[in-house]
Formats: C-alpha cells, structure tokens, sequence
C-alpha cells in the first residue's frame, strides 16, 4: 500500500498546482483587454488618413476628380472643413455609449457567467470593429453608418473591463496588488501598442484592414476566452486566497483619519473569493448607491473622469497632433504615438510600487498628476523640436499622465470593491469597478470631443484644456491625500513610541 504524501509535500503540490492557474488566468486577461484596446485604437491612426493635405500626393492618373480638387484624396464625408468636429462625432458615439453601458454592464456582470459574457461581448466587439473597415470596402461615405456602428461597439466593449477585475479579483488576494495590477494593467498600453501598429500597417494603403485585422483577432480571441476561461479557483479545486482577521478588524472605523479612507486594510479579495462560493453564504449583489457609500468610491469617480480625459484626448488625438505640427505621414505619426504607451507601462508599474510601499494611492496619483501638467506644457512647446526631445517628453508624459489611470481602475478598485463595510460581497467588485470605470469614461467621451471643438482654435488650447483637466483630478484626491499623510504621520508616532519603550522600560 502507497505511503500518503507528507503535509509538506502536498502543500508543495498544491501551491504548484495553484500557482500555475493562477498565472494562467493572469496572462490569458491580459489578453483579453490587451485585444479590447487594440480593436479601439484604430481610429486614431486612421483619422489622418480620411483628412490628408492632398497637395503633397501625386494624384493617379485614373482619378477622374477635377485639377483644383483639393479633396481627392480624402474619404467623404471626413474632406470638409469641418472634418475634426466630425471626428468629434464619430469619437463621441464610441465614448457616450461606452460610458453609458459601463454601469448597466456592472449589473450584468454580477448575474451572468463572467465566461459567456465576456465571449459574447468579444465577439460583438469584433463584429463592430471588422463593421467600421467595411465602409472602405463598401465604399460608404454616409457619417451616420460609421457612428451608429461606433455606439454598438461602445455598448459591447463595456462588456470587458468589469468582467476581466472581477475573475482577477476571484484568484488573487490583496498582497502586492498595487504592483501585481501594474504589470497586469499594461494590457491598456499594449493594446493601443498593437493597434497602432495593425492599423499603421495598411493605413496608407487600404485602410479598411486596419479595422477588420484588429476585429478578427478579438473575435478569435473570445472563443479562446470561452474554451479556457476559468472563473473561480474552486471551479478546478484550487485553493481560493485565504483571508486572516485581524483583532478588532470590526471596531475599524473607515472614516477614522488615521485609517486608508478607500482602501480595506483587513478585507481583501481573499475573502471576496471565498464568499461567493462558500456553500453557506450566497452575498446579494450590492446596489448601486450601496456602492457609491463606500468610502473613496466617490472621490476616486471623479479623480479618472478627468484623468480619463486626459488620456483618452492623447489615445484619439495624439497621431493627428503629430502629423499637423511635426508633419510626419500617417504610419509613422502612428508609430510615434506608440511611445505614449510605452510610457503609460512604466508609469503603471511604478505606481504600483510606490503605492504598495507608502499605502498611499491617492498620494501616489496626486504626485504624479502634479508632474504631468508641466511636462504636458513642456511636450506642446518644445518636444517637437527634435526626434530625441519628442521620443523622452513622449515616455515621460505617457508615464504621468497614464500611471495614476491605471493604478485608480486597477489596485484602487479591487481595494474599494473589498471594503470591510461589505462583508466579503464579492459581488461588488463588478459594480464597484463599472461605476469607477464608467465615470471615467464620461471623461474619456468629454476629451475627444473637446478636442475637436478647441483644435481649429489652435492646438495650445487643447492642451492648455488637457492641463487644467489634469489640475481638477488631483483636487478632487485632496481629502483622501490628507487622511493618508495623518495616517502616516499616526504610524510613525506609534514607531517612535515603541522604540522609546524597548529603549527605556520601566
């Protein structure tokens, strides 16, 4: 008869066995939104290419436009004068409907299977996108196709980011959250990395692949998510993140200033897991002003409305900007562009350190947005004076700007959709990251569609628009920021005190 394994060993196995799906699960969400961004990105890329000065083309012999058509090589309806207001439009249709749907999709992802829904959401998501590039093959020059498909897509993408938080939130436990998400959260920059290069790829040439490329690969991708996609650690007898109570974890008053406001110092997603699969609890979602009580939710909404502006006025803006004022071709102002996202990976992950060591989020924001607006200034005045000042201001911007937008969607949330007022809900996690989210995206939609209004008065009032957006979101983080240093000045008090003990007992 075989010996029984030694505990020793088992636990060995099992934390192998756990690691691995756990890693799993890491890698294959990363590429389901890395996939949702890359099927968003494309239109920023192609915008330069529907609007050209045509007078720096040579016009093919077969083209039957009149000698003094300063339009030709345009796609109509995009070859008025007014073509960046309709940009506006187009981009707006995306980014309304993305942030209205945000918040019914909360509610839905805490009632649907996560796998289904995230599926059925990337197979739309593909359809739309593969929709919009069929317009060059059809040859459509009516707005109103290419903006009633921009709102269903809007509708379906919201279908990703509350889904992807809460399978993470189910496998993985508070820890090193704040670095774990920012590694995790680059699938953002990653995306608009590939999708600026997919789309750069035919932009001159046939600009529709650029869209049906991106949506193809995030349809394959869904059926991917629906074979593989595991949504619970118990779904394939893995050990769910244990949860420790602390002593008098339920005396915590969240509103006491020497506690985080935001952030459950005791509760984590340990318990979230377990909660929600425990044969004896079966947590009622949360409702959605139960979840706007909880400390923070409020605060950091509206901090990602306008840090959301900001990022999304560069993710749909900054190829167009580039070809305008440094006079570079559609692909390689999409190629440039792809440096803001290399920037928003390093600012995400050094958020997350930074954030992880001090257990300051809303001081690691704030910081950061107060580096941004500067350097913001710095890059529209002077960075494109130079190929080498363009590509440093680039990363460090994308760094600033993006970092505090990763840490608030990512860390920040699952930190706030733990809070001990719910008692290991599990279920408002996906509401809690929906209503953060998709107040961002209200600012995501506001952006762009500034952008379009203020640019044909110059591009320094974009960003002088960009600057005092940045200046709003760290405002509305003061409170939180406040409380932080209290709890830190409280903490290091209570060091000095113990050392003062062990030094001098009585």
């Amino acid at each position: 008869m075989r010996a029984s394994l030694a505990p020793g060993v088992w636990f060995l196995r099992a934390f192998s066995r756990d690691s691995w799906f756990r890693g799993f699960i890491l890698l294959l969400t990363f590429l389901i939104y890395t996939c949702y961004h890359m099927s968003r990105k494309p239109i920023s890329i192609v915008k330069s290419r529907l609007h050209q000065n045509c007078s720096d083309l040579i016009k093919p012999i077969n083209d039957t436009s009149t000698f003094n058509d300063t339009t030709w090589c345009n796609w109509a309806p995009f070859d008025k004068d007014n073509y960046k207001e309709l940009f506006g439009a187009v981009d707006n249709a995306f980014l309304v409907a993305y942030a209205i749907g945000m918040f019914i999709s909360g509610i839905f992802g805490e009632r649907l299977p996560i796998r289904y829904y995230l599926s059925a959401g990337m197979l739309l998501s593909g359809l739309f996108t593969s929709l919009f590039g069929m317009g060059y093959f059809w040859n459509i020059h009516t707005l109103w196709y290419f903006v009633l498909i921009q709102i269903f897509n809007g509708l379906v993408q919201t279908t990703g980011w509350p889904s992807v938080v809460t399978c993470v939130g189910n496998w993985f436990g508070k820890g090193r959250r704040g670095f774990i998400m920012g590694i995790w959260n680059s699938h953002t920059s990653m995306g608009n990395i590939l999708g600026s290069l997919i789309a750069g790829t035919w932009v001159n040439e046939q600009w529709g692949l650029s869209f049906a490329v991106p949506g193809l690969i995030i349809a394959a991708m869904g059926i991917v998510t629906f074979l593989f996609l595991i949504e619970y650690p118990e779904d394939v007898d893995c050990i769910p993140p244990q949860h420790h109570h602390g002593p008098g974890e339920d005396q915590v008053n969240p509103e006491d200033p020497v506690n985080d406001p935001y952030s459950d110092k005791e509760s984590s997603l340990d318990t979230a897991a377990t909660s929600s699969k425990g044969p004896s609890a079966q947590p009622e979602a949360i409702s959605f002003l139960g979840a706007l009580r909880i400390p923070g939710v409020i605060e950091f909404s509206l901090c990602l409305l306008f840090a959301k502006l900001v990022s999304y006025t560069f993710l749909y803006w900054l190829p167009l900007y580039i070809v305008n004022v440094a006079h570079f071709n559609a692909k390689q102002a999409g190629n440039l562009s792809t440096l803001f996202d290399v920037g928003g990976i390093i600012g995400g992950i050094v958020a997350g350190l930074i954030s992880d060591y001090t257990d300051g989020r809303a001081t690691t924001c704030c910081s950061m947005l107060i580096l941004a607006a500067p350097m913001m200034f710095l890059y529209n005045h002077i960075g494109q004076k130079g190929i080498t000042s363009s590509v440093v201001m680039l990363i460090v911007c994308g760094a600033l700007v993006n970092g505090p937008y990763a840490l608030i969607t990512t860390a920040v949330s699952a930190d706030l959709g733990t809070h001990q007022s719910l008692k290991g809900n599990a279920k408002a996690l996906s509401t809690v990251s929906a209503i953060i989210d998709g107040t961002g995206s209200v600012g995501a939609a506001l952006g762009p569609l500034l952008a379009g209004l203020i640019s044909p008065t110059g591009w320094n009032n974009v960003f002088y628009m960009l600057i005092s957006a940045d200046v709003l979101a760290c405002l509305f983080l003061c409170r939180l920021m406040y409380k932080e240093i209290l709890a830190w000045k409280a903490s290091l008090s209570g060091s000095r005190g113990s050392s003062l003990a062990l030094t001098h007992p009585r």
